[in-house]
């Protein structure tokens, strides 16, 4: 295609992302206050943790009343309702527009590439949602911990907006962070990153992830702090392993095929037997000379 018909392909696949992440915004919407169900209410799924927090911790909770968040400003709740709509619904219909960009990416790809493409694509989106239901189970023991700061001088009144997006942000970083594994080792198939300098700098690596992990947890406590940090420490020695066994592999198959004795500036190997073209099964096609004979 030419540049204009790659634009407009792009904008037509673009429109049917779109579409699709506003089709899903929709159904997430309606979702908030509806049960599906045995499947809880997104809205019940959100407060989900605040509600994990004791009574007597929570502004005018009593044990068995409700539990609710504050609405401070109008239309507050509303504008709450379509953000978790629209994030629920582009992770549920992901699918959907994950496809529009595949398809439109996929044409410039060979079959190998195309291979490994849909095989990082597939680990990462199970890496992602590892990491998003991590933060969500911990999310009740880090309010916990927060709340218990100040003894009985503070009460806990949290507003809508405040709470849902310290949620969100949560469930982001920890879906995001989780992909550095299999960053790592895409960088070792590539050639980037070997064994052996990832050996040599596990102890930076280590370090560098506890001070991501301090300044990207949005609620600045310990215990998330720690939970994404001690997470994202066994998944890097996971990727360094996973790279020593694919570089082992690299270097059994060089000595297999003795490049490993070869000098710098010598060339390797290449054992290719000319044939003549009557000995050439591709250059005649019926006893008839091929086009490509006949423009030789």
């Amino acid at each position: 295609m030419t540049l204009i018909e790659h634009i407009y392909e792009f904008r037509r696949r673009l429109g049917f992302a779109l579409l699709a992440i506003l089709v899903g915004g929709i159904i997430g919407f309606l979702w908030f206050q509806t049960k599906v169900g045995p499947i809880p209410s997104l809205g019940q799924i959100m407060t989900g943790p605040y509600c994990g927090i004791p009574w007597q911790r929570r502004l005018g909770g009593t044990p068995d009343g409700p539990c609710q968040l504050l609405q401070t400003v109008p239309f507050e709740a509303f504008m709450i309702q379509l953000k978790v709509g629209i994030a629920a619904g582009s992770v549920l219909l992901a699918p959907l527009w994950l496809y529009q960009l595949w398809a439109f990416i996929a044409p410039g790809l060979y079959s190998k590439e195309r291979k490994y493409a849909l095989t990082f694509v597939a680990f990462a989106s199970v890496l992602f949602a590892g990491g998003a239901v991590l933060a969500y189970l911990l999310i009740p023991h880090a309010l916990e911990l927060l709340m218990n700061f100040g003894g009985d001088q503070f009460i806990t009144a949290l507003t809508g907006d405040k709470y849902i997006s310290f949620i969100l942000s949560l469930l982001l970083i920890f879906g995001v962070s989780f992909e550095l594994p299999l960053l790592v080792v895409m960088l070792n198939r590539v050639g980037v990153l070997k064994y052996q300098m990832l050996k040599k700098w596990r102890r930076g690596l280590i370090m560098v992830v506890f001070v991501f992990a301090a300044f990207a947890t949005p609620g600045s406590d310990p215990f998330s702090m720690l939970a994404l940090a001690g997470a994202l420490v066994v998944l890097l020695e996971l990727s360094i392993q996973i790279a020593r066994f694919h570089d082992r592999k690299l270097d059994k198959e060089r000595g297999t095929e003795g490049w490993d004795q070869l000098d710098d500036d010598e060339a390797a190997p290449f054992d290719y037997t000319p044939s003549t073209i009557d000995d050439e099964p591709s250059a005649t096609t019926g006893g008839k000379r091929s086009s490509t004979d006949d423009v030789t």
